[in-house]
């Protein structure tokens, strides 16, 4: 089956306008690993690229260059002669006199796709680089395309840059995983029709990266997918091993973080984090916490009412958190243990903090649904924690409004539809009113559910609750 381009309307609009303008461009397109940059390019560009070439992992620089040359003496000699080229720069004289000998009509693309595997210890290739886009392609018809999972590079050499790159980069693509909307598209693109719960289950597990979601089985539940690629041998039981290596320098310091932020679900301050991994308080851990987030591994936030310094880190990317809750610490029974294991207590507590999750990456079809799209609403958490004569509470989703008031949002995954009883009921008042006194606010508080299949309207929820979402909601566009 032909893979077709799905969702990514404002991605691609970019890139396209790259395309007609009068200028020559530079179009970085970032993002983690398996979020299907690659693709989105060649989907994008199609005929338009007239010269491709990739970095290869762990390869040194004669490797590097020695394929690169190759794809030089393919694309544009048939194969016909012997390109030695002695460093970068010497490479991409070579490419310059290639494309000279081209008789463009339209405007050319030239895509580097995992431009930080080119870039060898001292290899001269970031000045090699710079040299031709500076000095070539900025007087040229031409679209460079540059892409990269590597994080540790892409900030330092693309977005932080201050040498031969800074302020180059005309157009810059972040990719992020698919949001639930363009979850169910892709699946449905790929012939897998099932009911919004189980797309749910799908994206608690494996998030919104297309290369696994394209493992998905139709004609199977949830669970049995979830049992088949992630409890028997295959890509997703050793994908945790290889994803965070192939992102990130040092990637032991960063698995620590995600390690640590497993354990602590509501998140972690830095010094929390410091603690209990043991890192420094340095750059360096600053560096990778940047890198972490930048990935979309973790989320930095700030809880409600605290100050820049206070900022508490959360671990968001599902098949991370998945993985190290049951995965990594089972043996592997096969299919049937994790069907068995879907049915426990464990299992259901996941489910809460996953969906709970998912729902804070989904803020914006949440204010969508509330119809106040048009409405700056800054999204925070609150926690209480409690003294000896109160007791704590939190609240997953505060929604402070500029129209005097704010939504507190409770998130609850159910497998059906629920209803409230007095002492739920009772509870809701409860913190609210406790919310009102602990941050002395005169704003309207609005009590929001959020839950999978709604609750049910009847004496103790009317007058209690004034929005009762479910996760239809999350799939808007």
């Amino acid at each position: 089956m032909n893979r077709v381009l799905v969702g990514r309307v404002a991605e691609k609009q970019l890139m396209l306008e790259a395309l007609t303008s009068s200028d020559p461009e530079l179009v970085a397109v970032v993002g983690r690993r398996r979020v299907g940059k690659t693709f989105l390019i060649k989907q994008v560009y199609q005929d338009r690229i007239v010269f491709e070439a990739i970095g290869i992992q762990h390869a040194n620089k004669k490797e590097q260059l020695q394929d690169f040359a190759f794809r030089i003496n393919k694309n544009f000699y048939d194969g016909k002669l012997t390109l030695k080229p002695k460093n970068w720069m010497d490479a991409f004289h070579l490419l310059i006199m290639a494309l000279e000998k081209q008789p463009f009509q339209e405007k050319k693309v030239i895509f580097l796709d995992e431009l930080p595997w080119f870039d060898t210890q001292k290899s001269g290739f970031v000045a090699a680089f710079s040299m031709f886009w500076n000095s070539w392609c900025a007087n040229e018809n031409v679209v460079v395309v540059i892409c990269g999972s590597a994080a540790s590079w892409i900030i330092e050499q693309v977005v932080n840059d201050r040498g031969g790159l800074h302020n180059r980069i005309t157009r810059r693509v972040e990719l992020k995983p698919f949001t639930l909307y363009e979850t169910e598209l892709y699946l449905q693109s790929l012939g897998v029709h099932l009911e919004r719960y189980q797309i749910l289950l799908l994206y608690m597990v494996f998030g919104g990266i297309p290369h696994y979601l394209k493992e998905i089985n139709p004609g199977k539940s949830a669970v049995e997918n979830i049992g088949k690629l992630c409890f028997t041998p295959g890509t997703m039981s050793t994908e945790f091993d290889n994803l965070y290596p192939a992102l990130f320098d040092n990637a032991h310091q960063h698995i620590k973080i995600i390690r640590a932020l497993a354990q602590k679900r509501k998140g972690m301050s830095r010094k929390m984090l410091l603690d209990n991994t043991g890192l420094s308080d340095g750059g360096a851990t600053t560096k990778f916490l940047q890198e972490l987030t930048f990935s979309g591994f973790i989320t930095a936030y700030y809880p409600f009412g605290k100050l820049k310094r206070d900022v508490f880190y959360r671990l968001t990317d599902e098949y991370s958190l998945f993985y190290l809750t049951f995965m990594e610490k089972q043996n592997w029974y096969g299919t049937e243990w994790w069907q068995t294991l879907s049915q426990t207590p464990a299992f259901k507590a996941w489910c809460g903090y996953a969906f709970e999750s998912i729902c804070l990456k989904h803020v914006p079809q949440i204010k969508k649904a509330l119809g106040i799209s048009g409405i700056y609403a800054e999204a925070t958490a609150y926690e209480w924690r409690g003294s000896k004569t109160e007791p704590g509470f939190q609240i997953d989703l505060v929604l402070d409004r500029k129209d005097q008031t704010i939504n507190l949002f409770e998130f609850k995954f159910y497998q059906a539809a629920t209803s409230l009883d007095a002492a739920d009921a009772a509870l809701l008042r409860e913190r609210r009113e406790l919310f009102r006194e602990k941050i002395k606010t005169n704003k309207h508080l609005f009590i929001s559910l959020l839950t999978t299949f709604g609750v049910k309207a009847n004496e103790h929820s009317i007058g209690v609750v004034d929005h009762n979402l479910d996760m239809g909601v999350l799939f808007s566009a």
